[in-house]
């Protein structure tokens, strides 16, 4: 992706959230110098925990057709789970647009609740995990908003504004918007995304970035350059 698209999607990405009375902490609108410094006077947390700005195309180049957008307000790490104390969780809000695929994918240790913000109707494909596979035959139980529901195999969950679904390990899954942009709420435990993120296909979880214009903001894929 080219830098200047990059900055682009953040400009839209935050109106977005705001028609919906959502702001971004303070750090997210800081320029990468200021963040720099910020780190360095006792910021240090925003880095090591990978909290900000994400947008990816997965490494193919088709954000529209195969991306998504994600700010990480809120993150634990490893040794808070250790201890068993600390953020023990995480939330981020996403924006997925119209017919964008995030691809098929499962975690090994996030549980999420995925939730609709507000925006068009969020979509989930889900299959049920048997070992590292997607079992074409199990049916896929998934609890939304405290109610248990049993799907078919690769079944597909609608998800109005409001509504939720929690997604276990085990879930295979893919989403995508219909009817317009959704504003997406994620609240899980701890997250890792450079490796509790298992595809489906041979893809890649963040975009490799082609430096057209300087960075409005910094995303975290490029906090071990800057940061």
């Amino acid at each position: 992706m080219k830098r200047s698209t990059v900055n682009d999607i953040i400009r839209e990405s935050d109106a977005f959230m705001r028609s919906f009375g959502f702001v971004m902490p303070p750090f997210a609108y800081l320029a990468p110098e200021a963040l720099q410094e910020h780190v360095e006077e006792g910021g240090a947390m925003i880095r090591d925990h990978m909290m900000g700005w994400d947008i990816t195309d997965y490494g193919q180049g088709d954000f529209e057709g195969l991306g998504l957008f994600l700010f990480t307000l809120r993150n634990g790490n490893a040794a808070n789970v250790a201890r068993g104390m600390g953020p023990l969780y995480a939330e981020k809000l996403l924006i997925s647009g119209e017919n964008q695929i995030s691809p098929m994918h499962h975690h090994l240790k996030k549980t999420e609740d995925i939730i609709n913000r507000g925006g068009g109707t969020l979509v989930l494909e889900l299959w049920t995990r048997t070992g590292d596979e997607i079992d074409e035959t199990a049916p896929v139980e998934v609890v939304t908003d405290g109610q248990l529901r049993v799907l078919k195999p690769g079944e597909r969950l609608a998800l109005a504004p409001g509504e939720s679904v929690t997604l276990e390990p085990w879930h295979w899954h893919a989403f995508w918007g219909e009817g317009g942009k959704v504003l997406i709420g994620e609240v899980s435990n701890v997250n890792d995304d450079r490796t509790d993120n298992i595809f489906r296909d041979p893809i890649g979880r963040f975009s490799d970035i082609e430096e057209d214009e300087a960075p409005l903001h910094l995303l975290v894929s490029d906090y071990g350059r800057w940061l």
